[in-house]
């Protein structure tokens, strides 16, 4: 295959294993995201990737090439962080443009033009750093990164310091930024919403080590386990009876906000804990028989109060079968 390829990627410091085993395939054209909590040893295996840390077993390789050996400045990578690391003494074209003339390369005026029209800061090129909203900076970082042409970027939680609003739009626009551009980028990341939209494929870690990955919806659909399908962003874990009471025949299911709908031919029996109206739907918390306490939802003109009896349909889609299988994924 063509682009980004780790093959049971070990680093320790002093000892202590940071990343374990981490096998993942970022293909060439494609975007893969890193999934994990803080303190997981996403952050090192992107490191590791770049080059800035020495593995203890394992390799790294672009296009078959093993780059052991190969230094940082010679892997034909970027690295964008999450503060953006601009220079605030240079104007946003100098910032972006800055790689260009340590390379002395010819047309800088122009690439820089193009760069700036594609993260949508046309009109921006005289302003200084400082001068700039966050989102903005991190913007003008992004396309300091792709001003060399680079064969994979590196994004290390690069819109973590945005309020979330700020996070939620520039993530699409990051998305069709790297589209635009063709691409091939390695995103590590804690928020899965942030994954979900940026990326093509997801490798979720914990603990150091990859425990899942693959497309994003056969990962959404068929978390690995318990701890992933939380992490993912599911609200409860049902096993045993209660996962067979809720889904026949499962023996454990994640459980999203809202899977059950009121339905006066529904499978599912049980009493309203709380009810409380919004705009569009009343959402309720419900006593399922032989489930326990679940989130469900209902049309406004149906509004039982707590203590009331009422049945209910299961929303399949909300829900999600946990594998068996919860070790280490390969592509």
């Amino acid at each position: 295959m063509t682009g980004l390829e780790v093959r049971h990627l070990t680093v320790e410091y002093e000892g202590v294993p940071a990343v374990v085993d981490a096998t993942v395939d970022v293909p060439d054209g494609s975007v893969l995201a890193v999934l994990g909590p803080s303190g997981c040893g996403k952050s090192t295996l992107l490191r590791a990737v770049a080059g800035l840390e020495p593995p203890t077993a394992g390799t790294v390789a672009w296009d078959g090439r093993d780059l052991a050996g190969v230094p940082t400045h010679r892997r034909g990578f970027a690295l964008m962080f999450q503060d953006g690391q601009l220079f605030n003494h240079l104007s946003v074209a100098r910032n972006v443009g800055y790689a260009l003339r340590i390379r002395r390369a010819s047309g800088i005026a122009a690439r820089v033009d193009e760069l700036l029209a594609l993260v949508g800061l046309e009109g921006y090129a005289d302003r200084l750093p400082g001068t700039l909203s966050g989102g903005e900076r991190q913007r003008v970082a992004l396309a300091r990164s792709l001003a060399v042409k680079p064969r994979l970027l590196l994004l290390d939680e690069p819109l973590s310091a945005l309020d979330a609003g700020l996070r939620e739009r520039l993530a699409g626009d990051l998305r069709e930024i790297l589209r635009a551009a063709g691409t091939t980028a390695l995103l590590v990341t804690h928020d899965h919403e942030e994954a979900f939209t940026v990326a093509d494929r997801i490798a979720v870690m914990r603990a150091g080590r990859i425990v899942q990955q693959g497309d994003i919806g056969e990962v959404w659909r068929a978390p690995a386990d318990r701890e992933t399908a939380l992490f993912l962003g599911y609200a409860r874990v049902l096993e045993g009876e209660r996962a067979a009471h809720l889904v026949p025949g499962a023996a454990t299911v994640a459980v999203r906000r809202s899977a059950l709908r009121l339905d006066e031919s529904g499978e599912l029996t049980g009493r309203v804990v709380s009810a409380r109206a919004t705009p569009e739907q009343v959402r309720l918390v419900v006593d399922v028989d032989g489930v326990g306490e679940l989130d469900a939802v209902g049309p406004l003109d149906r509004h039982p109060g707590p203590g009331e009896a009422v049945r209910m349909s299961v929303d399949r889609t909300r829900t999600a079968p946990i594998r068996r299988d919860a070790r280490s994924a390969g592509p």
